[in-house]
């Protein structure tokens, strides 16, 4: 981000002593600088490459629609939680998918631990963007009152390194799949209870 300019605020001290050149006042005035702070950058954001893991990558907020128990905030959880997802591929940091996906959710679980062991041993994933061009919902409730959202999930492919730059398995090419997930509302917020392909 570019940090914004200095603001620059001069006073005059009042008048121009005698025998001065009014146009040149400026230059003899007494002048005080008051300086707006800038705001510290933040480091560049370096996605991952054979020389080394991503750097700085920002993490997902919950949006403010998220926390309500709407359509749009099923919606917007949706978009979260491969927000998450997203994040863990690139960092291998999963605590965050933890904090709203049930231990019970079978494929979350082979997820993350896919991925923890994939970056075992200082070792690290390059690639694997996901983005959801499709997210609905009925906004119907189940039996158990859970709802159920149909999300569209396109993955670029992913390759695997090792200390060194060398890749320890095959890249996997990049996917396009449908998905529902089911999720409810508790405790005033939405939490991930099942994530299931559709075949």
């Amino acid at each position: 981000m570019a940090a914004s300019a200095l603001a620059l605020a001069a006073c005059n001290g009042g008048g121009n002593p005698p025998g001065t050149d009014p146009t040149s006042a400026s230059a003899s005035a007494s002048e005080s600088a008051s300086v707006t702070p800038t705001p510290t950058p933040s480091a560049a954001y370096k996605p991952a490459d054979a020389k080394g893991k991503a750097q700085n990558v920002p993490v997902p907020v919950l949006p403010e629609a998220a926390k309500t128990e709407t359509k749009e905030g099923l919606e917007a959880f949706a978009d979260y939680w491969f927000k998450l997802l997203d994040y863990a591929y690139e960092t291998g940091d999963i605590s965050g998918l933890g904090a709203v996906t049930s231990p019970a959710c079978e494929l979350c679980s082979n997820i993350t631990t896919s991925l923890s062991t994939n970056y075992e041993g200082d070792r690290w994933l390059a690639g694997g963007k996901l983005v959801t061009p499709s997210i609905t919902t009925t906004f119907t409730p189940e039996s158990d009152g859970s709802y159920q959202v149909l999300v569209q999930v396109q993955q670029a492919a992913i390759s695997y390194f090792a200390p060194g730059g060398s890749q320890f398995r095959s890249p996997t090419p990049p996917s396009d799949t449908g998905n529902v997930l089911l999720v409810e509302f508790k405790d005033r917020g939405w939490y991930l209870s099942g994530l299931h392909p559709i075949r």
